[in-house]
């Protein structure tokens, strides 16, 4: 368990990608307790974040200009860590099908800038296989490492529900998984740095990702019913 050890020491970093509602609050707590990189390709959104600006509204403003996170749209910084997680955004397209293009994109920079020994954990919401079956062939391709022997990879989905001052990061229990037992145990105990509610291990990276979907489908479902249900008593009114 060296890369906890290292990171909790403040020997290596972790740089989460994709700086949204997502990626902030995570890169501003892990911040507090260890040293972290906050990289996005959108430079403008980085130049707000380094004027103390918080275009996300999740963290605010005073959290951004009180952070020690290392703002950056240098792709070259990502050497620097051992510990890496996408938060990119996956909307829909038109046709219903989700946009990868962010989740793709970040795998190449990545792959183009990690060395062996990182562990890459993703946390955009994705069908179940698409981490494995996806990400890790592009990962392998740019980086020519080979995922297993000189690379980790694992999954934790994002659970934020946006606007929400209640229910925060730190104590909304994180479902993390990982490619096999020793990732999974790094996984864990580098999320348990930030949740104070601790984590829930689940037995594989297919599984995590199944979970975010039912999660975002019962709040979808839940959403639609209260909808349907406005629209039938507004008329019995």
């Amino acid at each position: 368990m060296r890369i906890v050890k290292d990171i909790l020491d403040q020997k290596a970093k972790i740089t989460v990608v994709g700086l949204g509602y997502v990626g902030m609050p995570l890169a501003v707590a892990f911040a507090r307790t260890t040293k972290v990189i906050g990289f996005d390709v959108d430079k403008k959104k980085i130049e707000m974040y380094c004027q103390g600006l918080d275009p996300t509204k999740q963290v605010g403003d005073k959290a951004i200009k009180e952070t020690s996170v290392e703002f950056t749209s240098d792709n070259s910084k990502l050497k620097e860590s051992k510990f890496i997680i996408v938060a990119v955004p996956t909307p829909i397209k038109i046709d219903k099908t989700p946009n990868l293009e962010a989740v793709i994109n970040a795998c190449r920079i990545i792959g183009q800038n990690t060395s062996k020994g990182a562990v890459i954990v993703f946390e955009s919401t994705v069908y179940p296989g698409l981490t494995e079956d996806v990400c890790i062939p592009i990962l392998e391709k740019e980086s020519g490492l080979i995922c297993g022997k000189d690379f980790k990879v694992g999954y934790s989905p994002e659970r934020i529900n946006p606007g929400d001052k209640e229910n925060r990061l730190e104590n909304i229990k994180k479902i993390v998984a990982g490619m096999d037992n020793e990732t999974l145990d790094i996984i864990a105990k580098v999320y348990e740095i930030i949740i104070e509610v601790g984590v829930h291990r689940v037995s594989s990276i297919k599984v995590a990702e199944a979970a975010k979907v039912a999660e975002n489908s019962q709040r979808d479902i839940n959403i639609a019913f209260m909808n349907e249900l406005s629209m039938v008593f507004d008329r019995m009114l």
